[in-house]
């Protein structure tokens, strides 16, 4: 199972902040670096550059998962999971739809691959 956070609130700059706080506190936690993925909304500021281990970084253009019928996502998830990581972080621009988001990625066929874990607030 990969353990799956959602990651919402802020700027992309503030996001993508709180992930890289959030990788630092599962190293402290585990000793090591866990296989860690990113699936991103919008464009880099390039705060992640300075993680200290490789990630598998996506990116999908901005707008609303839920509203834009998941297609994107599912693509873009489908293709991550293949090979998958122990850690997923989701970064999602407007958290309008958090819920909605959530309630899709437990459910049906990815509550096989994915634990969901709490939400990240920026």
């Amino acid at each position: 199972m990969t353990l799956t956070t959602l990651v919402s609130g802020g700027s992309a700059n503030s996001r993508e902040a709180a992930i890289h706080v959030a990788i630092e506190q599962d190293l402290a936690r585990n000793g090591r670096h866990m296989s860690t993925a990113l699936i991103l909304e919008g464009l880099s500021d390039g705060k992640l550059a300075t993680v200290p281990h490789e990630l598998d970084i996506k990116r999908i253009a901005p707008g609303c998962f839920c509203c834009i019928g998941n297609l994107t996502l599912r693509v873009t998830l489908n293709r991550l999971l293949r090979k998958p990581p122990a850690r997923l972080y989701i970064s999602i621009a407007d958290s309008t739809h958090l819920v909605q988001l959530r309630d899709f990625l437990s459910g049906a066929p990815y509550d096989a691959f994915l634990e969901m874990t709490p939400d990240l607030a920026a």
